[in-house]
């Protein structure tokens, strides 16, 4: 097969509590009441490491979509808070990778280095953090600001905010606790650090009260494809979510490998080897068993967006209100990306998609919420082969058109086709989510010896 026994990383993705999709809920087979139930996340956790998920990941945002009324009439905007869900899934599991979003933008570095060193010794090594900077006046409104921080801005302070989380884990050398019971001694204070951190942006003395992660660090994982995205990825990240569906509308394999390559050409200015970077586009797979039956399956995922709620999804991607266009018409403006201060990166992908197509409004907001590709389970792992052998990807960020059924497809009928194809691990061989991704345990700044 000539993929030299390199597997594929996989994470199972939440975006919406019910599915990737914005209309998710709506499916007939997604469990839309069971958004605030742990057994409902317990099942699709414990489903995730059934099939041997690298990780759990869920997207979390800081607002309720009200822009348009169709946000609050017609989408999902209950989310449960990140890490009250993690820790609570990090009993009911003993493997899988648990990551989350948390915005650089709205939160400080002490509280989150605290968060996310607690998740970590509580799952035994298994915390990652989706490193995003937020992108809507909307959170901006909850946290005291009538507008969202500037692009470069908000990125400038994202790295900033990861090197004071990084330098706050380090506070405690590995083998500063002594609790030396016969002495008194708790913890020996010349392995005790202060990180004494001041610019502009942030003063933090540290340490840090809680004692250094298993992992030394959490996964750190970024999804930014803007230009200040591709940067922060290349000096910080161990992982990448590449934007988009890796074979819906925006992508081909030639743009996925491209990209891989953008992104990982960064790596050598921040003295990182290729290997210290894992990139993973994202997939939403539509599973049949026979094509017939996926056919069946995306048509139902194709009608489940009502147009009034698709049109206003487009609206909020471009920044502007299109709802008083035709919609059998092409958009009367090229969108731009200079001075956009939203995702760049989904602005990017409809730029794209509208220099290759001329595609009408209706068109275009169908296509945008229709990213999820059919297939039986056989021509669905030869898409993610194809990719994975060409170099697009070190494997993927499955997103589900509906949960918990989406999830239980591909567990039950992808996985062992992968596996029969030598592309995905038969077991865990570790029990951090580093080792799950290969990555080695990064040296306390502050200690001449290291311990595991």
């Amino acid at each position: 097969m000539g993929n030299n026994n390199r597997q594929m990383t996989l994470g199972a993705m939440m975006y919406f509590p019910a599915g990737e999709h914005i209309s998710s809920w709506r499916h007939p087979e997604s469990d839309a009441a069971g958004l605030l139930d742990l057994n409902y996340y317990k099942h699709i956790v414990q489903t995730a490491e059934r099939g041997k998920f690298d990780m759990f990941f869920y997207a979390d945002e800081l607002y309720v979509w009200d822009r348009f009324e169709s946000g609050i009439v017609q989408s999902n905007s209950i989310r449960p808070e990140p890490f009250t869900l993690l820790s609570a899934l990090s009993v009911v599991t003993e493997k899988i990778g648990l990551a989350a979003t948390v915005s650089t933008t709205y939160n400080e570095p002490y509280h989150i280095a605290r968060k996310l060193a607690t998740l970590d010794h509580l799952s035994g090594g298994r915390a990652g953090w989706n490193i995003v900077t937020s992108q809507t006046d909307e959170e901006a409104r909850n946290f005291g600001k009538d507008k969202h921080l500037e692009h470069e801005n908000r990125y400038g302070r994202a790295g900033e905010f990861v090197d004071v989380t990084q330098g706050l884990w380090d506070s405690w050398e590995d083998d500063a606790l002594l609790f030396d019971k016969e002495s008194g001694n708790f913890a020996d204070k010349d392995k005790l650090h202060n990180l004494d951190y001041k610019t502009s942006e942030f003063s933090v003395r540290g340490p840090l009260n809680v004692s250094r992660p298993p992992q030394g660090y959490p996964v750190l994982i970024q999804a930014g494809a803007s230009e200040a995205g591709k940067e922060l990825a290349a000096a910080s990240a161990e992982v990448v979510f590449a934007p988009g569906s890796a074979f819906g509308p925006f992508g081909t394999v030639e743009d996925g490998v491209q990209l891989y390559e953008d992104i990982k050409g960064r790596l050598a200015k921040y003295g990182r080897s290729r290997d210290e970077l894992k990139i993973l586009p994202g997939f939403m797979p539509i599973i049949g068993r026979t094509e017939e039956e996926a056919a069946e399956r995306l048509a139902i995922v194709e009608d489940l967006t009502p147009e009034k709620l698709g049109l206003d999804l487009l609206s909020h991607y471009l920044g502007q209100d299109i709802s008083g266009y035709p919609l059998d018409e092409p958009l009367p403006f090229v969108p731009q990306l200079e001075g956009f201060n939203q995702s760049k990166s989904n602005l990017a992908r409809i730029i794209h998609l509208l220099e290759r197509e001329n595609l009408t409004i209706r068109q275009l907001y169908k296509r945008i919420n229709s990213r999820g590709v059919a297939g039986t389970p056989s021509q669905i792992a030869d898409q993610m082969e194809d990719w994975f052998v060409s170099g697009a990807a070190d494997g993927f960020n499955i997103m589900f058109p509906h949960l918990p059924g989406g999830l239980d497809d591909f567990v039950d009928l992808v996985v062992p086709e992968l596996q029969r194809r030598g592309l995905f691990k038969q077991d865990y061989t570790g029990t951090t989510l580093r080792e799950h991704l290969g990555l080695t345990r990064p040296a306390n700044r502050y200690s001449t010896v290291q311990t595991s």
